[in-house]
This record gives C-alpha cells, sequence and structure tokens, in this order.
C-alpha cells in the first residue's frame, strides 16, 4: 500500500497512544523512549523521526515547574522538615516530569509524519533574468 492509500490519522490519537502514525496498528516504541526503527504492521520506516529535545522541553517548561514552584511556596510558607519534602515535592516532581515524555515524544513524531515536517534546506537563490 501506498501513503495514498493510508487514511489520514489523528496525530495525537496515535502518537498519545504510542501506535504507529500512518497504519494505527503498529507500535512505536520498543522501551520507554525508544523508537523502533519501523512500524511491524506497514512498515513505516520511522528514520524520519526527529523530537529532539522537543518533549522534554514541554515538560520542563509546563509540568515540572509549577512542580518546583510548589516545593518552593512549600517551603517559604511553611519550612517543613525535609522528609515532607520527600514525601511531598519529590513524588510530585516525579510524576509531572518522567510519565508525560512518551506521550509527548509520540505525538511529536505522529505530527512530523502527518504534517510531512523535516529538516529545513538552505536553497541557492534562483537566478533572475533581466527584464527586455
Amino acid at each position: 500500500m501506498s501513503n495514498e492509500q493510508w487514511p489520514p490519522l489523528s496525530p495525537f490519537r496515535t502518537g498519545v497512544h504510542g501506535l504507529c502514525p500512518r497504519c494505527g496498528q503498529g507500535h512505536l516504541f520498543e522501551g520507554f523512549l525508544t523508537l523502533k526503527p519501523r512500524c511491524e504492521v506497514c512498515g513505516l520506516d520511522y528514520s524520519y523521526a526527529d523530537p529532539a529535545d522537543g518533549p522534554a522541553f514541554f515538560v520542563m517548561m509546563f509540568l515540572c515547574v509549577p512542580a518546583v514552584i510548589f516545593g518552593l511556596w512549600l517551603e517559604i510558607a511553611y519550612a517543613p522538615a525535609w522528609w515532607i519534602h520527600l514525601a511531598t515535592s519529590l513524588p510530585l516532581i516525579l510524576l509531572t516530569c518522567i510519565p508525560p515524555l512518551r506521550p509527548l515524544k509520540g505525538w511529536l513524531v505522529a505530527a512530523q509524519y502527518f504534517y510531512k515536517a523535516e529538516e529545513g534546506r538552505l536553497v541557492p537563490p534562483q537566478e533572475t533574468k533581466p527584464a527586455a
């Protein structure tokens, strides 16, 4: 089947669930964050995928920063013992940092496929002919 014969699938649905962005049935990941070389169902080569540090950036900016702010607020407002931070702040930071990485990475990879995103290329300027 060529790419034109596959129905367009939502990058959010397939990516968040770690499914192939082309067929929606194969899996994206081998381990927690390691991408498979290709889909085991449709054979889509995942070498195009390069989410780089995108998932980590989004998790840090939108989830980890508020969790750290909570820990700082707790310290400033109540100055609790260290074990209170161990019981509250540490689990909050770990739960906001680690679990969202895989769905975000899957979503970014699926979005790259869906929107046919690729690395930018510099194209030499085209020569223009002088007007006659």
